[in-house]
């Protein structure tokens, strides 16, 4: 089998910081090899390395060959012809990566023209065949739109489609799924295995999707790597502690479920026949009954646009209530003057997925943290206050004088999760909060989350389109469909037995640590 793409005792370095110290593996063609580590490990910067796309500070030495011809070192002119046409992208987030003044249409025929000339209506033609080919219906519709007007399973699959614009060789997919839903991620997933004579390199920290598409298995820690192994080997016997650790700390749709807590009498949060509606035309949330007693966590999961987020957001009073009532801690929030609501959202904490934007980087995280006790509190020390938060959540307290750019994704979320316990809220609304983290730092998030649930009682709507997650920490779950709830119980219940076709669908296309189980899975679907 002949390999594509050789990295040899490749190292990268800033200055005196080596992101990437003797990397070695090779990519073969028809075959998926996925680069697996924590934020910080290199697996992002040794794919870079053979793009070319390092910044001038970075010193990069070893050897990188396609097809035998050297990429370290090789001329400006040399690495543009490689780019998009031997070696595809995909990168991470698709809505950041297009721009947002183009159509799709456009900017793929811009990656075709670099490499090949077509008159107008060949080239027309090609960028609407590539559309199609990755699955995407109605391409005159796709090409013709901006990004903003397409969902983030359109946007990934044309990303896709521009990646496969000049047949390459090699496709480099760096965290393809990050914060898909599982039925989209799934289908971006049979997309990628259906390209079977490129050789793909895979970057992600998602052992399911790891499972589910790769073929070998390279482990980077610390910018080294640690172990290399087939798929199935090294899941069935990873040699390496930090391997062992990484599959340990990935939540299952299997095992024991979160012990049910005794519900009070009156639950904290009472939603009846909540609508919310957009513009008079859309209907984002249609009729929707919804508890959360004081001392549970209800999961809310569903696809994007299905209502989840703008459920959390009409909750914490957000977000307009067409029809239907909410009513948190006793209070309608339809009908509460601004000095009620207002006293009403001091007992409503917030955790929103991305930590980076939640956070103003021009404030320390002490002053992030103090802000809602200097806004609503009278306490006359916010900084012993802010010292105790810190402490909760697991952080020293000497990082309340650093900004947020000095800290991790999972310290930045910590922040977050203190910054929401400020108040010692009745009601803490959890939207996505671990989606783009590793898995090692999900789980220690996870934890911490459990553990402070269950030492101060509070009722938590967790909103997540991850069901292994969820039913990690969730009592109860409402699956959200359109707008609708179509499956509500506990979370042993809807998880194992589910009723409705669409929560079988989900969890049926959600991944799982395992390669055997996942080819199975797609062998019986075939």
């Amino acid at each position: 089998m002949s390999e594509v793409l050789e990295f040899d005792g490749v190292s990268v370095a800033f200055g005196r910081v080596r992101a990437a110290r003797d990397v070695t593996f090779a990519l073969r063609r028809g075959r998926v090899l996925a680069l697996v580590g924590e934020s910080g490990s290199g697996k992002s910067v040794t794919a870079t390395a053979a793009l070319g796309l390092l910044p001038p500070s970075a010193t990069v030495t070893g050897s990188i060959r396609l097809s035998g011809e050297e990429l370290v070192g090789a001329p400006p002119g040399v690495l543009r012809a490689v780019r998009g046409a031997r070696i595809g992208t995909i990168f991470q987030e698709p809505m950041s990566a297009w721009n947002p003044v183009y159509t799709i249409g456009a900017q793929i025929a811009e990656a075709v023209s670099v490499h090949r000339r077509l008159g107008r209506a060949a080239l027309r033609t090609r960028v609407l065949s590539l559309l199609s080919s990755v699955g995407l219906d109605e391409p005159d519709r796709i090409a013709a739109s901006y990004p903003h007007q397409l969902s983030g399973g359109q946007l990934q699959r044309a990303m896709i489609a521009m990646a496969i614009s000049g047949d390459p060789d090699v496709l480099i997919a760096d965290e393809p799924t990050t914060a898909l839903d599982v039925t989209v991620q799934a289908g971006i997933l049979a997309l990628l295995r259906g390209l079977r004579d490129t050789a793909i390199l895979l970057i992600t920290h998602d052992m399911g999707v790891v499972a589910d598409l790769a073929d070998d298995v390279v482990v980077m820690r610390a910018g080294s790597v640690v172990e290399s192994a087939p798929a199935e080997r090294l899941f069935d016997a990873p040699a390496h502690d930090y391997t062992r650790a990484l599959l340990a700390a990935v939540p299952s749709l299997t095992g024991e479920f979160p012990a049910a807590p005794a519900t009070s009498a009156a639950p904290v949060v009472s939603v009846r026949d909540l609508s919310v509606v957009y513009d008079r035309r859309v209907r984002a949330v249609d009729g929707v009954s919804l508890d959360i007693p004081a001392g549970t966590v209800v999961g809310l999961v569903g696809e994007s646009g299905s209502g989840k987020s703008t459920i959390g957001r009409a909750l914490a009073g957000l977000a307009p209530v067409t029809a239907g009532t909410v009513t948190v801690g006793g209070v309608g929030l339809g009908a509460a003057s601004r000095r009620d609501l207002r006293a009403v959202r001091t007992r409503i904490g917030m955790v929103f997925q991305d930590p980076a934007s939640a956070l103003d980087p021009r404030r320390t995280v002490g002053d992030s943290v103090a802000e809602p006790i200097v806004l609503h509190s009278r306490a006359t020390d916010a900084r012993t206050r802010v010292a105790e938060l810190l402490d909760a959540v697991r952080l020293d307290p000497s990082l309340a004088e650093r900004y947020p750019h000095e800290l991790s994704g999972g310290q930045r979320q910590r922040v977050v999760l203190a910054r929401a316990l400020a108040l010692r809220p009745a009601l803490l609304v959890a939207d996505e909060p671990t989606s783009a983290l590793d898995v090692s730092v999900q789980a220690g998030v996870l934890a911490l989350l459990a553990s402070l649930q269950r030492e101060h009682g509070f009722a938590c709507l967790f909103i997540s389109h991850d069901l292994a997650v969820v039913r990690s920490i969730a009592h109860r779950v409402a699956v959200l469909h359109r707008g609708r709830v179509v499956e509500e119980g506990t979370t042993g219940k809807v998880l194992t037995a589910p009723e409705h076709p669409y929560t079988r669908r989900l969890l049926d296309a959600a991944p799982v640590a395992d390669p055997r189980r996942q080819r199975a899975r797609q062998a019986s679907a075939s």
